[in-house]
């Protein structure tokens, strides 16, 4: 569904993140990880048109593509940025009109918005706005989904609850890229990673089989940290 090809990203001539390969198909999730200020944003905001490439491509379900955000979206894309999108002086059921996104898919997608139809949103709880922006997105059944932070900041129930419903989207055919912070939630949501280093991919694999490797994954994130971590962990036989 998405993918790049060699693409380099940043501002001006600045580059932040350069020859990156990645790809995300339908019914997976698929996590980009890396140290703040990596470029994890600024390849996002390449990757759904808001900013150029500097070089190289983006694939949208197999084509290359220069089209604005807001085309792409009529295509099927949907993204969640780190600066959430929600009208604070709207209702809950205003924000989902305005976010045209059917009104009975968004509450079956997430309940605990019922009883907070009539609320403005800029009064709901941090969890609640992320709940209200995840449903927005997922309710209008998108074919992909680009996701920058979206359980930043929350408490880890609520956290846990907007990864579930992620995961059963993907689960039900949806393409998931997302950036999270919490590696542990990241691996445990994610089919694969890709792990943004010195301004390029330096480690890609499955994220089962680092669930129980956190520490070392989490060493490579360390400016000065080891090079890279090998993809299997060997075994000695006895």
């Amino acid at each position: 569904m998405i993918a790049c090809e060699d693409l380099s990203v940043g501002y001006g001539d600045l580059k932040a993140v350069t020859s990156i390969n990645l790809n995300v198909a339908a019914g997976e999730v698929v996590a980009l990880i890396g140290a703040n200020g990596v470029g994890k944003t600024t390849t996002l905001l390449t990757l759904v048109g808001e900013l150029p490439p500097l070089g190289g491509v983006v694939l949208w379900e197999g084509r290359p593509t220069n089209a604005p955000l807001h085309v792409r979206v009529r295509k099927g894309l949907a993204f969640i940025p780190e600066d959430k999108v929600i009208v604070s002086d709207l209702s809950v059921q205003d924000n989902l009109k305005a976010g045209s996104a059917p009104e009975d898919k968004a509450l079956a997608l997430f309940p605990e918005l019922t009883r907070l139809l009539s609320r403005k949103a800029g009064l709901l709880s941090g969890g609640e706005k992320q709940m209200l922006t995840l449903a927005t997105a997922l309710a209008r059944e998108p074919k992909a989904i680009i996701v920058d932070e979206l359980s930043l900041g929350l408490a880890p129930l609520v956290a846990e609850r907007l990864a579930r419903a992620l995961r059963h989207a993907a689960d039900h055919g949806l393409a998931v890229l997302v950036v999270e912070q919490n590696l542990r939630r990241v691996l445990s949501l994610s089919d694969r990673f890709y792990v943004i280093r010195r301004g390029s991919i330096e480690l890609d694999g499955s994220s089962a089989a680092y669930v129980n490797r956190i520490e070392e994954l989490a060493n490579l994130l360390i400016p000065g940290g080891p090079a890279v971590i090998p993809a299997e962990t060997s075994e000695s036989e006895d």
